[in-house]
């Protein structure tokens, strides 16, 4: 409406008035309703003509879109085991920091698994005791055995010693049982350092593995324990929290509610262009946009990013082969808008519902190239006109809440 209205000015306004003051024709005589495309058809032809173009070229571009959003991210507030809620330590609405707690489980098996592991670390650490008294009396024993082998070896080698000299004393017998004897003492010598071995083994490998694998139960248990807490995650607000002690809460099927970070979806805008727009809209263009969450205010943006994908391309591995004539309609340009200024958007709430401009600038081109002048005049258009879309969108939020309060009955 507003490009017509301007190209108009330049075009039918000045066949009125060369028909009006020139050709002396008067609007209710010579020109009325059914004469007036006759009469005034060039300005007519000529006014369609300019206004088609301009718009085209305003259009392409400083693409305007009003598919803007600040997308933001939820968090569930679940638990990762079910139970039964025993304790609330926030409420709805509530701002809360990253680590405050926010209900607690009853946790009665978990606590039971907690004094069971404990139960059982301190059995290990009183095997160990005990094991430290075996190894003494092993070693002790070692000690009888030596003592004893090494009697029965001072016996056996006086015998000996008198039966070399002839001495009648001493009988044949006597020196076989004392032979039999050191091998007997000798054998119980082997078995007393065998089992001074074996508890020095417990002492060292066997009870410190169960010491630490009782440990590591004792962990687990807490660990377990520590689940029946569930803590806020990041810095946020709680929404739809509604829990009741004594409620029932599943990780895979009763949430307790929604925690919304602070930071997510501010001072970040995604917006969606038609593809016409993919050769136009480049990282470092100035934008605006307008929502209706701050209504009569535009803010000035800059393009940080755009994707370079279009969403409706994606397609997923299945059973049957792509039809393209079954494809959806033509996705959109999607473009990341950050605030030119800092601050500048921080009115706005994430989720917030927008238009956008974004507007192509020349300035270097002009400044630092070598153009013809039909170039320089096509250049000098292109930025000019994007005042019309300014002025454009300006209207637009003068009348947004007309439109939304009034008109659309919300």
């Amino acid at each position: 409406m507003l490009e017509t209205l301007i190209c108009a000015l330049f075009t039918i306004l000045p066949d009125f008035l060369f028909r009006r003051y020139v050709q002396g024709k008067r609007i209710g005589h010579e020109i009325t309703f059914f004469t007036m495309w006759y009469e005034l058809r060039w300005g007519l032809t000529t006014c369609a003509m300019a206004a088609i173009t301009v718009i085209t070229t305003l259009f392409y571009f400083h693409p305007a879109t009003a598919s803007v959003t600040s997308y933001f991210r939820t968090v569930t507030i679940l638990p990762q085991v079910g139970g039964r809620v025993a304790e609330i330590y926030v409420e709805n609405n509530q701002q809360v920091q990253a680590g405050d707690p926010i209900f607690r489980l009853d946790g009665l098996s978990q606590k039971a698994a907690v004094e069971t592991a404990k139960a059982n670390l301190a059995e290990v650490d009183a095997s160990m005791k005990v094991a430290e008294t075996d190894l003494a009396a092993a070693r002790a024993g070692v000690v009888q055995a030596e003592a004893s082998l090494a009697q029965a070896n001072e016996d056996l080698a006086r015998n000996q010693e008198l039966r070399e000299k002839g001495s009648s004393a001493v009988r044949l017998t006597e020196i076989e049982r004392l032979e039999n004897l050191v091998k007997e003492r000798t054998g119980r010598l082997d078995a007393a350092r065998a089992n001074e071995a074996a508890v020095q083994q417990q002492i060292d490998v066997l009870i410190p593995a169960q010491h630490a694998s009782a440990e590591a139960q004792l962990e687990q248990a807490e660990a377990e324990l520590d689940k029946t807490l569930i803590v806020a995650g990041v810095e946020g607000r709680i929404e739809q929290f509604s829990l009741q002690v004594g409620d029932y809460v599943s990780p895979l099927l009763r949430p307790a509610g929604i925690l919304v970070p602070s930071f997510s979806g501010r001072q970040r805008f995604q917006a969606g262009f038609n593809q016409l727009s993919a050769q136009v809209i480049r990282p470092g263009m100035v934008a605006e946009i307008g929502c209706m969450t701050k209504p009569f205010t535009v803010v000035p943006m800059v393009v940080v990013a755009v994707q370079d994908v279009i969403p409706s391309g994606q397609i997923r591995p299945s059973d049957q082969l792509l039809e393209p004539q079954n494809s959806p309609p033509p996705g959109s340009i999607l473009v990341y808008l950050e605030p030119l200024y800092d601050g500048m958007a921080d009115a706005l709430p994430p989720g917030s519902n927008c238009l956008a401009n974004v507007y192509t600038s020349n300035h270097h081109r002009l400044e630092h190239e070598e153009l013809g002048t039909g170039r320089r005049i096509l250049l000098h258009v292109v930025d000019t006109i994007g005042v019309v879309h300014a002025a454009g969108l300006r209207l637009r939020l003068l009348l947004m809440p007309v439109q939304t309060l009034v008109f659309s009955g919300h």
